[in-house]
């Protein structure tokens, strides 16, 4: 398959790298831009073009993606002094997959309308397995138009979309997810420590339970790497606890009080300053064991 339209990607990190190669396989013309060049290495060598800055990427594309780190970096690669938004042609269309501000997507949304284009936030939940095997879950918020448009697009790098609403909807339906996330990994660490303690079989414990009602997909995966003492990112916690910093700004908004994304937020923070940061979310069960004066014994 080939196709005219030209895709630009911004952000080939653990999980772009993988969804981007997923339009340069369906035969997207691509051109990306990422802060590691060596980083974008495996789609330049297979015929994607690199561009200097996310202006630049705008400039040979229609459609625009980028996945990146934090709400400042989303700003900085889409309306900032070099961002796509002041390279992408009028008609272009602008769609950030990063978890990120309601309010910053709402404002980017705005000025692509001011120049005559269109911006759409489009988080993803799912991790590095997701993306490797294009079964991503996409939240979608912005014009309906230009949703259709892409959607070909997001279809190549996931299995679940869903059109949230306007501008910004498509964070809060992430946010939504990652507050559910939290209280799951706290059931699977805080299960598995008890195991251990109690002295089962961690391993038939979990093969066991994770075939029942108590079962989830968070137990499936990262309960296994869990066990294996595998803290390998599926998602890092620094972004965790940024996307958790998130849920719980929209709460005070909202007036909202939710204690178990308070807590969550809590211990993650106390694993960011102990320098698990660039560990995945199930590294929790390392905080948790040690909270209690336990170690936690993998494989």
């Amino acid at each position: 398959m080939s196709t005219s339209l030209r895709i630009g990607w911004i952000g080939t990190g653990v999980m772009g790298h993988s969804m981007a190669s997923h339009l340069q396989t369906a035969g997207y013309p691509l051109t990306v831009y990422n802060r590691t060049r060596s980083k974008a290495a495996a789609l330049l060598d297979k015929g994607a073009r690199w561009a200097d800055t996310p202006r630049a990427v705008a400039e040979q594309s229609d459609i625009v993606f980028s996945i990146v780190g934090y709400p400042a970096d989303v700003e900085a690669v889409t309306i900032g002094e070099n961002g796509a938004l002041h390279g992408l042609a009028k008609g272009g269309i602008l769609c950030d997959m990063t978890t990120s501000s309601p309010a910053l997507a709402r404002r980017i949304a705005e000025a692509a309308a001011a120049v005559g284009c269109t911006a759409l936030d489009a988080p993803v939940t799912g991790g590095d397995i997701g993306a490797k095997n294009a079964a991503l879950s996409i939240f979608v918020g912005g014009d309906e138009a230009a949703f259709q448009r892409i959607k070909p697009c997001l279809e190549r790098m996931g299995q679940k979309i869903l059109h949230c609403g306007g501008a910004g909807t498509g964070q809060q339906g992430k946010l939504a997810n990652q507050i559910a996330i939290a209280g799951v990994m706290f059931s699977v660490c805080e299960s598995l420590l008890y195991a251990q303690e109690a002295g089962l079989d961690k391993d038939a414990w979990l093969e066991l339970v994770a075939a029942g009602a108590a079962g989830s997909t968070a137990m499936n995966t990262l309960g296994r790497r869990v066990l294996k003492g595998d803290y390998a990112p599926g998602f890092f916690i620094e972004h965790f606890v940024k996307d958790l910093g998130l849920c719980l700004e929209e709460c005070r908004r909202m007036g909202l009080v939710l204690p178990g994304t308070e807590r969550a937020e809590e211990v993650y923070r106390m694993a960011l300053a102990q320098g698990h940061g660039r560990n995945g979310t199930q590294d929790l069960i390392n905080i948790l064991a040690a909270q209690s004066g336990k170690q936690w014994n993998a494989r």
